[in-house]
């Protein structure tokens, strides 16, 4: 028999390592960069992450992410959890370890994950899960990425004010003007949209609950306006540039479609859109972000890249991937390849 080499067209070809739980994505063409496509499989047997923040810290990058609530084989319900994967090159991944809940406080789920360089530990901020109105942000440490120490004042923050309802998800923390600022979402007094808002702590500082000082008194730091934003702008990501810092934010609810929008700022506190239109967009009809583009992670590397994390799928939600798209910038101003 005769033999041929055949160069196949793929749209897009993903190598599935079934005993880890993630996805390792081939190249369309040896010329084209591999793309990231991860999902964890390990609570629901098929590929599910949501909500990622990368670092880099001791010689790897280590990505945090939220892992969906599941019953075992014995019975037991377990709630939402945190998952830990690690990487050399920002597009394979394999996960090394969960976070489990051992308070109280966090019995009913965590998630949502935010992760700092501090003082040479990881410091994560994250979400209790479960509890409604009643969630909150809480802080941990760790020397190895790994293994965390919590705060013994968590939950460390949840808003005030007439203009929200009391909770507060989707930390995020940034060193910015001589303070560490805190973005986080919640929602109005009516429980219908989600919105942003921000608290500060000095750079010295523990991350207790007492040292942490709500800007947002009046009202929130951004809402939905645009008819793109449906009901909900959550998920802030931030980063400096050109001595401002720039968000990019999840607009509209999971799988309306959500998708990434971009705004910038001099003080932190006061916020303007950049562009009228989505960032970043769901995908076109058969692509794996069909249903979804959200909840972003700005992530600017060591060598002075820029990768634009996030989640996304095809389904309506029955599984989750996260991907990364590299930006570059015109000064303030981020762009997509």
């Amino acid at each position: 028999m005769k033999r041929y080499h055949v160069a196949v067209p793929i749209c897009l070809a993903i190598l599935l390592t079934m005993n880890s739980g993630w996805l390792r994505p081939l190249a369309v063409h040896r010329d084209e960069p591999r793309k990231m496509m991860y999902g964890d499989r390990s609570r629901l047997g098929r590929p599910y992450a949501k909500d990622p923040h990368v670092v880099k810290f001791k010689g790897r990058y280590l990505m945090y992410f939220s892992v969906p609530a599941y019953t075992d084989s014995a019975g037991v319900k377990h709630g939402w959890g945190i998952g830990v994967a690690e990487s050399r090159n920002l597009v394979d991944w394999q996960k090394i370890a969960e976070i489990p809940p051992v308070a109280d406080y966090e019995k009913a789920g965590i998630c949502a994950p935010g992760a700092l360089l501090k003082d040479g530990k990881i410091h994560l901020f994250y979400q209790t899960y479960g509890g409604g109105p009643k969630d909150a942000i809480c802080h941990a440490w760790s020397d190895d990425g790994i293994h965390f120490t919590r705060n013994t004042t968590n939950p460390i923050f949840r808003p005030t004010g007439d203009w929200n309802c009391g909770r507060a998800i989707d930390a995020e923390v940034y060193r910015f003007k001589n303070n560490y600022f805190l973005y986080f979402a919640t929602r109005d007094p009516a429980y219908k949209n989600q919105i942003l808002g921000v608290a500060v702590t000095p750079l010295k500082t523990t991350f207790n609950r007492d040292e942490w000082k709500q800007l947002s008194t009046d009202g929130p730091i951004l809402k939905p306006e645009l008819p793109w934003e449906g009901e909900c702008i959550e998920g802030a990501s931030v980063i400096e540039r050109n001595g401002e810092l720039v968000m990019f934010y999840a607009g509209a609810y999971n799988n309306w479609p959500q998708q990434i929008g971009v705004a910038h700022s001099k003080d932190g506190l006061h916020w303007e859109r950049m562009q009228s239109e989505p960032f970043l967009k769901n995908g076109t009809p058969g692509s794996w972000n069909a249903s979804e583009s959200g909840h972003p992670h700005v992530f600017d590397d060591t060598n002075k890249q820029t990768y634009l994390f996030y989640q996304g799928n095809n389904d309506k939600g029955h599984t989750w991937l996260l991907s990364n798209e590299k930006l570059t910038w015109k000064g303030a101003k981020p762009m997509l390849p």
